[in-house]
């Protein structure tokens, strides 16, 4: 009964907001892989070695905000639902439970290329030709599609972490009600039946 007590209604003000934060997380992904750092091979000015001459640095920036705008989601989503603790018995919210291990299993997926890809894009070092006892041919970066496929995850997540709290709250308000109303007719007939057992 305690758990049924704390359940709330769904909010649509929430599922827009989460929305928002999920979608603009995507668009942070995406312009991290467009902004993907590059890199020339380049003499040195000062002798024969190489380096890497690497261009902006945008697309960490981008990841990096969109690691910390998808957490921030996540968190929403599992403040809003108590992370599964309180509420109605497992087995009236079989469908909460599924799009539960969804939402973070893509939330993780997501978080990892974010992280991984941002730190691999920062990483503008200079390979001198001369440690490599040769001259430099070809400079190392980001592989092409670590941001993408977060982007990929981060849709998913959305859609799961959605129907998560949608479901949630749905079988939680619905079980109070369903309480409220069993404990409302039992007192009914007990009151009625009181009456007619009097002179």
């Amino acid at each position: 009964m305690g758990g049924f007590a704390t359940s709330r209604p769904a909010s649509v003000g929430l599922c827009i907001f989460l929305t928002f934060l999920n979608l603009f997380a995507f668009l942070l992904a995406v312009g991290a892989e467009r902004r993907r750092s590059t890199g020339k091979v380049v003499p040195d000015e000062y002798d024969d070695r190489s380096y890497c001459l690497y261009d902006s640095d945008a697309s960490t920036v981008y990841g990096a905000s969109a690691f910390f705008v998808l957490l921030l989601q996540q968190a929403i989503v599992t403040a809003a639902t108590r992370c599964l603790c309180l509420g109605p018995a497992l087995s009236s919210r079989g469908c909460a439970v599924a799009a539960f291990v969804l939402s973070w299993t893509t939330f993780l997926i997501a978080e990892a290329c974010l992280i991984g890809g941002s730190v691999r894009n920062a990483k503008h070092t200079k390979y001198l030709g001369y440690y490599m006892k040769h001259d430099l041919v070809s400079c190392a970066t980001l592989r092409k599609g670590v941001f993408a496929a977060a982007a990929a995850m981060m849709l998913i997540n959305l859609l799961a972490s959605l129907v998560y709290y949608w479901s949630y709250s749905k079988a939680a308000t619905g079980g109070f009600m369903k309480h409220q109303n069993e404990v409302g007719v039992g007192m009914t007939d007990y009151g009625l039946d009181k009456g007619v057992s009097g002179p």
